[in-house]
């Protein structure tokens, strides 16, 4: 029989997904591979580039790279190497990267004219972390509308602060280019080599970057969510106290908003406190821009690449901590990249369960499934032997420090994208390896994992062999 169907993304049998035909999770893959290198193509072209000498391959494709992983690291400067053009294509890249290609495929699909098939339905699932291919057509339109709202909303408020400064034209184009970068937690800037430290007092740039970096990287779901129970809330006041529309939450948005509360407040009051006498850092600022930097960098760490005061001149410590906000990064089905905030809290809780002796994880009288922690304790190993691995290498061809190293590794893992000044000094096999672990941290560890895999379910007949107890600890 004919399969009708047959000429969509996602190759499909009868039981599932045919022999030789790619999968959800390997159509990500090679749909992000794709962009990357139509981007590097683009960024090649001499109508892109400035320099009277063109663009190597090697850097188009780390600019392409790390635009479409959103991540920010870059090995030429920005404003100065790239024409309009060219700035243009790192824009749709991050866009791109930001939603997901899968989202603007559909939505091309969806104004052609065109049935969006089941196995293209799965795809997106699958890039959405979404539960069932059902409401997923719906859920992606809501994903674009909310995108493209919020960004025009960031674009508009920054644009008070920059078209007084660039001009009309040109202080549009920066506010709209800064905006889609902070809310897709990319971290490109096209106003100078220091990113944003000229405006490290500057209440619209800091609170309207803030705030497009933490919608970010809440994650789609979270939104949808929050603002249905809000609806509710508001709807009925008096039969829904706050605490009680809290609870209506999903566990899932519960875990996002507690841990995102703490990662940023517990780093802000770290940075604060460390640097609030450091005059290379928040020592000569005034209380108000102590407050806004010490913040800033409490929030832009979890994947957006933005700083407003030299990263290089923080103390160790701080340096540390912001490794730290980097390899967590933000929460799951967002911009923001990382192991996410979720895995490391799902494992904090069956760590508490342990101790307590708990044979089961409950938080907010909801058990949370074996499959889940397994699947966050897979994460964190596999990251940390990938961020190790790539770190020991990286000491043998590269220059920097230590710190230096390990900074630029964990930071192009978490696709943060930010650097203690090192970048741009790389050699060749560090680029490489640079490439390759931002395309990790973007696509996602389970994703390539998935796509990888030759044979999935072997255990499809239910055998359970004897358990037997080993020693731990």
């Amino acid at each position: 029989m004919v399969n009708p169907e047959g000429n969509g993304l996602v190759g499909e049998s009868r039981d599932g997904f045919g022999k030789g035909k790619l999968g959800p999770a390997q159509v990500l893959v090679v749909g992000f591979i794709a962009v990357i290198l139509i981007g590097t193509g683009l960024l090649m072209l001499p109508i892109s580039t400035h320099s009277p000498y063109g663009t190597s391959f090697i850097d188009a494709l780390f600019t392409a790279t790390s635009a479409v992983c959103v991540t920010g690291l870059v090995v030429v400067n920005t404003l100065e190497h790239w024409t309009i053009f060219g700035k243009i294509i790192i824009l749709i890249c991050i866009q791109i990267g930001g939603l997901g290609f899968m989202t603007l495929v559909s939505m091309t699909f969806i104004l052609l004219g065109r049935r969006i098939t089941l196995k293209n339905r799965l795809v997106m699932q699958e890039a959405l972390n979404f539960k069932t291919p059902a409401g997923v057509i719906r859920f992606t339109k809501t994903i674009l509308k909310l995108t493209l709202l919020i960004e025009a909303i960031g674009a508009l408020l920054l644009s008070l602060v920059f078209v007084p400064q660039f001009g009309l034209l040109d202080g549009i184009g920066v506010a709209i280019f800064h905006s889609v970068s902070a809310f897709c937690n990319a971290g490109f800037d096209i106003i100078g080599p220091s990113s944003l430290t000229d405006y490290v007092d500057n209440p619209i740039v800091n609170i309207t970057i803030m705030i497009l970096i933490v919608a970010g990287g809440l994650g789609y779901t979270v939104w949808i969510d929050s603002y249905e129970v809000l609806k509710l809330k508001l709807k009925s006041p008096d039969h829904f106290t706050w605490k009680q529309a809290f609870y209506k939450l999903a566990l899932h948005t519960k875990l996002v908003w507690i841990l995102t509360g703490l990662l940023i407040f517990g780093g802000f009051l770290f940075l604060y406190l460390v640097e609030h006498n450091n005059p290379h850092t928040l020592g000569n600022l005034s209380f108000s821009g102590k407050i806004y930097a010490a913040m800033f960098q409490s929030i832009s760490p979890r994947t957006a690449g933005f700083n407003t005061i030299p990263l290089d001149e923080l103390k160790e410590a701080s340096q540390a901590l912001i490794i730290g906000l980097m390899f967590i990064g933000g929460s799951p089905a967002g911009t923001a990249g990382g192991v996410k905030t979720v895995t490391i809290g799902i494992l904090l809780l069956c760590g508490i369960s342990v101790i307590q002796g708990n044979t089961e994880t409950v938080v907010f009288r909801k058990t949370i499934a074996i499959d889940s922690i397994l699947r966050a304790l897979t994460v964190i190993i596999i990251a940390m032997v990938i961020v190790s691995s790539s770190l020991m290498i990286l000491t043998l061809t590269e220059s920097g420090t230590f710190m230096e190293i390990l900074f630029e590794t964990v930071s192009a893992f978490g696709t943060a994208g930010l650097t203690l000044g090192i970048t741009s000094s790389l050699s060749a096999v560090g680029k490489i390896i640079i490439i390759c672990l931002m395309f990790i941290g973007r696509v996602g560890l389970i994703t390539i994992g998935v796509a990888l895999m030759i044979k999935q379910g072997k255990n499809t007949l239910g055998i359970r062999y004897p358990e037997e107890k080993i020693l731990v600890g």
